[in-house]
């Protein structure tokens, strides 16, 4: 069900990408920025940014975008000024929420992230508050548009190492352990498959089921707000919608 879940917030951003895309992009550049100062600016020999660009383009961002985001942020020092804080709360109906930030002024982005949970009846918590809710692990998302052979693609992931394949309505949903991620990643990609999405974060342990239908409105309004903070980069949620 986690990837149902995660289905669910890709849905969002694709959705919110064909009105928004210049905010998307920039969100997009500050990740390049600050996974080029992290460990360089050739993909190869860097798996966050490998990362990144592949959601990049799957957010429809153009390549000379990525490039010229790139040489910025090795030519400039770009991302020196950005720390990563995660943020976790309670949401309405009980949901557990964890919040992925990027940013140059912690008051401003705690503020703002406070501001949020509480407006939609939520609680932001300490660190540790809903994080035992959550484990790590590798996340890759396929479209059975493209890949219409459910039985190949599931022994194709099996084949290098995944952990679990999920056919949802409109993905497969391939879990990994976080060391065997970029194995089963790049071993699909060898074999030209292309991606919704692939990530390596939290991942909800259980799921939540909210029947209010007025919960339902809030914890989406909820959402939508932090993907249009500049500093939330993502939000992992044990939803199950």
């Amino acid at each position: 069900m986690s990837g149902h879940s995660k289905w669910s917030n890709i849905k969002r951003k694709k959705e919110a990408s064909d009105s928004a895309k210049g905010a998307i992009f920039t969100k997009v550049a500050k990740e390049i920025a600050v996974a080029v100062k992290a460990g360089g600016a050739d993909p190869e020999s860097n798996s966050r940014l490998k990362d990144i660009i592949a959601k990049a383009k799957s957010a429809n961002m153009p390549n000379d975008n990525i490039n010229r985001a790139i040489k910025k942020a090795a030519g400039a020092g770009e991302g020196d000024d950005y720390e990563e804080i995660v943020y976790e709360g309670y949401g309405p109906a009980g949901v557990a929420v964890m919040v992925r930030t990027l940013t140059n002024n912690r008051n401003r982005t705690a503020a703002d992230v406070r501001h949020i949970f509480d407006k939609f009846g939520g609680n932001m918590g300490v660190s540790g508050s809903v994080g035992f809710m959550f484990e790590t692990k590798g996340t890759i998302l396929i479209s059975p548009e493209d890949f219409e052979d459910e039985d190949q693609v599931m022994m194709d992931a099996l084949e290098f190492g995944a952990d679990d394949f999920v056919s949802e309505e409109d993905c497969y949903c391939i879990t990994t352990s976080p060391d065997s991620y970029y194995k089963v990643r790049d071993g699909l990609e060898g074999k030209g498959y292309t991606f919704i999405d692939t990530t390596l974060g939290p991942v909800a342990t259980t799921t939540a089921e909210v029947t209010d239908p007025i919960a339902c409105e809030q914890l989406d309004k909820m959402l939508d707000m932090m993907d249009d903070n500049e500093d939330i980069q993502e939000v992992y949620h044990n939803w199950d919608n």
